[in-house]
Order: structure tokens, then C-alpha cells, then sequence
């Protein structure tokens, strides 16, 4: 029975630069997922207030949340996966899960930079009526966040690579002997 070449990273890291780079990757991606669940309660807060005053204050916040954490914790997040795929035998396309944590995070940034970041813009300047993009755009983001998480976790899907079934197909059956 013929076993798989073992997989090379593309660069590949020492165990301690490769935890080093682990444990970035969790810190910044922990983080941003705090940062969006943050978002979305003020962004909830800012919505039901019945005060003026309140609400710019909260929108204000919300910018604040955006520069300070989100920007700079997504970047990391997503700067230290592709560098933990391409220096682990993980890949970046090689399994679905990793594939499906690259495209969320992705997601994440999209979502943040065209669709709350605009919005936001529009409640500090006085347009207003984006209350509601406000709350749904970072309940999604939780929502992307948290099933990242759990992929990273329980790593479904197997490989993508089509290698990987056509050595199962040359594989020789077991004999009933």
C-alpha cells in the first residue's frame, strides 16, 4: 500500500518561528473577534438610544474600534495565516478548511471596508438610516469569526487536491484472506 509523498511547506519554519507566528495568528484573530462582537453591542446601543448625544458618541467609538483594533488585528489575522499556510504542510489551498478561513477572513475585510466603514461615515456625518446595516454587517463578521474559529478547530473537508484521490484509486483492494 503506497502512502502519499509527505507535503512540503513552501517556506518551511522552525517550530519556534512557526509558534511564534501560531500564536500571533490566535492572539489577532481572538481579538478581532472580540473587537466585532464589541462593535456590534455598541452599534446595538447606538440604534435603540433615544439620546442624540449619545448615539454620535457611540459612532465615534465605533470609528475608534475600527482604526484601533479591527484594521490592524484583520491584517494580522490574515498576515499570519498565509504565512502559517505557506510555511506549514497546511497550504493555503491545499485543504478546504484552510481555504474556507482565507475566504472568511476575506469576507470579514470586505464587509468591514465596504459596507460598515461606509455606513459609519454616512451615521457620524448626520445622513443617518444606516442603524441596521450597522448591526447586521458586524453580526455577520461574529458570525464568519466564529466559524473560522471552529474550522481551525475541527479542520473538516479533507485535501483539495485531486493527488489525493487518485492515489486511492491506484491503491490495490484488501484481500478477504
Amino acid at each position: 500500500m503506497s502512502s502519499p509523498l509527505p507535503v512540503r511547506p513552501r517556506w518551511p519554519m522552525s517550530p519556534s518561528v512557526r509558534r511564534s507566528v501560531l500564536t500571533a495568528h490566535i492572539v489577532a484573530s481572538v481579538g478581532l473577534l472580540g473587537d466585532s462582537a464589541g462593535f456590534l453591542a455598541v452599534a446595538v446601543r447606538a440604534a435603540t438610544t433615544d439620546d442624540p448625544a449619545l448615539a454620535a458618541s457611540s459612532y465615534e467609538l465605533l470609528e475608534m474600534f475600527s482604526i484601533v483594533f479591527g484594521i490592524p488585528l484583520s491584517m494580522i489575522s490574515l498576515a499570519t495565516g498565509l504565512a502559517l499556510g505557506f510555511g506549514t504542510k497546511w497550504g493555503v489551498l491545499r485543504h478546504r478548511w484552510v481555504t474556507a478561513k482565507l475566504l472568511l477572513v476575506l469576507s470579514v475585510i470586505l464587509v468591514g471596508a465596504f459596507v460598515i466603514g461606509p455606513s459609519l461615515s454616512l451615521m457620524q456625518d448626520g445622513s443617518g438610516g444606516r442603524e441596521t446595516t450597522l448591526i447586521i454587517a458586524p453580526a455577520y463578521q461574529v458570525t464568519a469569526l466564529m466559524l473560522a474559529t471552529g474550522l481551525s478547530v475541527f479542520k473538516p473537508g479533507g485535501r483539495r487536491s485531486r493527488a489525493r484521490s487518485r492515489s486511492r484509486s491506484r491503491r490495490a483492494p484488501a484481500s478477504a484472506a
